[in-house]
């Protein structure tokens, strides 16, 4: 009954609000002094408001005019003001795809139909896999319906390939000049990026950086030199660009940009190195604009200057490197270029290629590494959790893994879903909870990312590090370090606080006095705290400054970055 009383009053209000009907003279109200001030004041607000834009528009118009002036044929707009994309950051679990199945035409009715077998093969949804229609999806709908029905969440994708080919037409003057985006099969890329961005999906623009044989071609004086005249093959005939060259670093950032501009939420660098196999062509090669420097220093200059150059366009900035890397110290004698600490340090993401195919027999103790997916991953991301807990705020590591099978590799396996998984359970056992797996042919196996009842829980046991090591293990360790003057150990296994961040400071200053530790014999280890232990150590040190012999010595074992390190006691020396 209320309703029915309240409904022709609620018509009649309406009727006079859409007639813009005004109710009697004796009922209006008439606006105050206060109410127009209010009105003038917003109205003025407005106008500045409208002002201040203009001015800022005309400002960055401006701005852009000095940007293509400076920048010329490298340029690339900044984003449009109010349309700035936001620094997105993600756990990001991706596979790769070609910018060739990346440009697949795609229909989201066939991505569902393959996300729903993934449901179906996994035991998920309960319901039988319908395979009926299975022939009809493209590589690029499987990608997408993994994303869907899985934990993958992002996509690492070619933008400038590995024969230096741009795979979009793009707004590039140089792009344009050398005619390096001749084939463009990711040209209609924007029903892609949006159906990424709608989807939540993260994306990755891979961009090669310096194993670019078309610019070398094209731009000969731009590559490296022979020292008889010439360009430089490697062993497969392919010309690299020169590291050295800041020319070349433009022509990367430039496409990078674009690439941001056009949807991307990361850049990732690969062959961000110089060609393997130096020691044969370093005494015949030359790079102009080398200066002296070396090459390690010239890789981390190059991605210093990219994530600079990126900032205004709120993109994270990652780098490949080679799966020895996280074993090898520094970049010497001088190789590609690629050196842990220094590539950790000016980029977001660090991204060791850890495919066991690679590794050679005997590596970790193995004769066929290829045939340990889990041991070798387990090994490598150890050693790589353990250089970066060196370093105050280094790259998260994303690893690479082996999504192929290595039919060249005598011994080898079939890398099918678990031993690809196998690489991933390694992974996350450790706390790593990101990586990328590699398949040129982009073919992925979905029963790959069903993993999670294999890993085991309580692989670490009480009283050790993310490491497995024993506080009694890490001073054994430092310990014997110190006697064979093992100095990038000591640098590793030495707290933030307690040493030179820098190594090659690290070094000047232990030379200094160059102490070496002669005998020891560990008496004792209690727990003080959850994190940190007291050793008692017998120790007999010699060095410039004499020779310091101690009873007793008290080495403090700390947990840092989840990794034991050791704090040696003050010496005393006496001299004789």
């Amino acid at each position: 009954m209320k309703k029915n009383r309240l409904f022709p009053i609620v018509v009649f209000i309406l009727s006079l609000t859409l007639a813009g009907c005004s109710v009697p003279s004796d009922k209006q109200i008439t606006p105050t002094n206060e109410d127009a001030k209010v009105g003038e004041s917003k109205s003025d607000s407005s106008t500045q408001a409208q002002k201040d834009q203009e001015v800022l528009l005309k400002e960055r118009e401006l701005l852009e005019a000095e940007r293509k002036t400076q920048l010329g044929e490298f340029y690339v707009p900044l984003p449009k003001l109010g349309q700035q994309p936001k620094l997105k950051t993600v756990k990001a679990k991706a596979i790769y795809l070609t910018g060739n199945v990346a440009g697949f035409n795609f229909d989201e009715k066939d991505v569902n139909y393959y996300a729903e077998y993934i449901q179906s093969i996994s035991g998920e949804s309960g319901k039988p896999a319908d395979t009926s229609r299975m022939e009809e999806i493209n590589k690029l709908e499987k990608a997408l319906a993994i994303c869907k029905a899985t934990e993958v969440n992002a996509l690492v994708i070619d933008i400038k390939n590995d024969d230096g080919l741009i795979v979009w037409n793009s707004d590039i003057e140089l792009v344009g000049k050398l005619n390096s985006s001749k084939v463009t099969p990711f040209k209609k890329y924007d029903k892609l990026m949006t159906y990424l961005s709608q989807n939540d999906i993260y994306s990755i623009a891979r961009v090669v950086a310096f194993k670019d044989p078309y610019f070398a071609i094209a731009k000969p004086e731009h590559a490296i030199q022979l020292k008889t005249g010439g360009v430089y093959k490697d062993k497969a005939g392919v010309s690299w660009v020169n590291p050295f060259d800041e020319y070349v670093w433009k022509y990367a950032l430039a496409i990078s940009k674009e690439s941001a501009l056009r949807g991307f939420n990361e850049v990732q660098f690969d062959y961000v190195r110089f060609p393997d196999n130096a020691k044969t062509y370093n005494p015949i090669t030359e790079f102009p604009g080398r200066n002296d420097r070396a090459k390690d220093d010239v890789i981390e200059q190059f991605l210093q200057y990219a994530h600079k150059e990126l900032e205004p366009y709120n993109v994270n900035v990652s780098a490949d490197v080679f799966g020895f890397i996280t074993r090898s110290w520094d970049d010497q004698p001088e190789d590609i270029g690629q050196t842990w600490r220094k590539i950790a340090k000016p980029t977001d993401y660090i991204c060791p290629m850890i495919y066991p195919s690679h590794y050679g027999a005997g590596l970790y103790g193995y004769d066929v590494p290829d045939k340990h997916p889990y041991e070798i991953s387990r090994f490598a991301l150890m050693e790589a959790i353990e250089r970066n807990a060196a370093q105050k705020k280094p790259a998260i590591i994303r690893p690479w893994f082996q999504g192929f099978t290595a039919s060249w590799v005598k011994g080898n396996i079939d890398y099918d879903a678990k031993a690809i998984s196998d690489q991933i359970v390694a992974s996350m056992e450790l706390g790593i909870d990101e990586y990328i797996i590699w398949n040129a042919t982009c073919n992925y196996e979905p029963m790959s990312f069903f993993y999670h009842e294999r890993m085991n829980k309580n692989i670490r046991k009480s009283e050790e590090d993310i490491l497995s090591r024993t506080p009694e293990i890490m001073l054994t360790e430092y310990l014997r370090a110190e006697k064979k003057g093992r100095y990038s150990a000591l640098y590793l296994l030495t707290p933030i606080a307690e040493r030179q961040e820098d190594y090659e400071s690290f070094v000047i200053e232990i030379k200094k006095t160059l102490p070496v530790l002669k005998n020891y014999e560990i008496v004792s280890i209690s727990k003080n705290t959850d994190k940190e232990y007291l050793a008692k150590v017998n120790v007999d040190y010699s060095s410039t400054k004499g020779t310091s012999t101690m009873k007793e010595a008290k080495f403090k074992i700390v947990l840092e970055n989840d990794v034991f390190k050791v704090i040696k006691p003050e010496l005393v020396w006496v001299v004789e």
